[in-house]
């Protein structure tokens, strides 16, 4: 049998009151969430409460949709790397949200799972489900009333494969989650560090403010961009590059936007001088920056495709051309 699932998180604010679900049916779904955390904590949390849940069925596959990126990514793609290296990035600063990471961890052994993107806020009814019920929380959080659980992990009413119904079994005992994890009491409150790769509905960073020129934002980006310090930071090279990125280097080397944000983690380069060339319109939603940049090895003309992604500004294309 496969369980297939939705596992989504919520902050207000962000960081904020946030929650956190994950949903099958209307049957069989729990939340729940803290007075304070991040939208990626709370995605992180849905995941690693669903594998809790699911922990007397190792047996069965776990089909997880997900709309977040960065929890795929981190689970899927990046975990080993950062466990081998003592739960740090390449530059050496510690994995962000590496309490629940540690527990996702272990929570994956001996487990068969399997994890599916989805378009948040786009009518997917499961993904839908979640975020009710991850926001519900965050809100309970925020007006300081009680929390609604849900039932846990009830297997009647889910369908096998061949279309059989399963039989009910008892639900299995769930508890809350406080504000540290298990085993991190003495650490630092988790959920007081800003996270950086949400799908954030606001910037964490200083920027122009909402009055301003699109032109100016996205300007302010591509400078933040070419920070080695925010190169080297993999959580905030996912917030600025769109999830459909791609590169044109100036080696003609095409570019993804998961082996863009690897490399640059790896080796984000030295920090370079922008000469802003123009700053056009090209649509409602979408700006082309053009300018030159220059740093030890030279001087290149570059030109940007930001698009705007719900409320944040996302670098779309990008292309390198050596200036002769």
């Amino acid at each position: 049998m496969t369980i297939t699932a939705a596992a989504d998180g919520s902050a207000l604010g962000n960081p904020g009151p946030a929650g956190w679900a994950w949903y099958v049916n209307d049957d069989c779904w729990r939340a729940g969430g803290w007075p304070h955390g991040t939208n990626n904590q709370g995605e992180l949390m849905a995941v690693l409460d669903l594998f809790r849940c699911t922990a007397h069925l190792p047996e069965e596959e776990l089909h997880i949709l997900c709309d977040s990126q960065y929890v795929i990514n981190s689970v899927t793609k990046w975990m080993p790397g950062w466990k081998r290296k003592g739960w740090r990035k390449a530059d050496g600063k510690p994995v962000l949200n590496v309490e629940i990471l540690r527990e996702i961890d272990q929570a994956l052994n001996g487990r068969k799972y399997r994890f599916e993107w989805v378009r948040g806020h786009a009518g997917h009814d499961l993904n839908e489900a979640a975020d009710d019920r991850a926001r519900a929380a965050a809100t309970s959080y925020q007006q300081g009333i009680a929390v609604r659980s849900g039932p846990g992990f009830v297997r009647a009413g889910l369908v096998r494969e061949g279309g059989a119904s399963t039989q009910a079994a008892p639900r299995v005992p769930q508890r809350q989650e406080s504000l540290t994890l298990a085993g991190s009491r003495n650490q630092p409150d988790l959920f007081t560090e800003p996270d950086l790769f949400s799908e954030l509905e606001t910037d964490p960073f200083a920027q122009p403010g909402p009055e301003a020129a699109p032109e100016a934002v996205v300007e302010a980006l591509e400078r933040e961009l070419l920070s080695p310090d925010t190169r080297a930071d993999i959580g905030r090279t996912g917030v600025l590059l769109h999830p459909d990125f791609t590169e044109i280097g100036s080696s003609g080397r095409f570019w993804t936007r998961d082996a863009m944000m690897m490399a640059l983690e790896e080796s984000p380069g030295a920090a370079a001088e922008l000469e802003i060339i123009g700053a056009d319109r090209v649509g409602p939603q979408a700006v082309l920056l053009t300018y030159r940049s220059k740093d030890r090895a030279g001087s290149s003309l570059r030109s940007s495709l930001w698009v705007l992604d719900g409320t944040q500004w996302r670098l779309r294309f990008h292309q390198g051309t050596p200036e002769a």
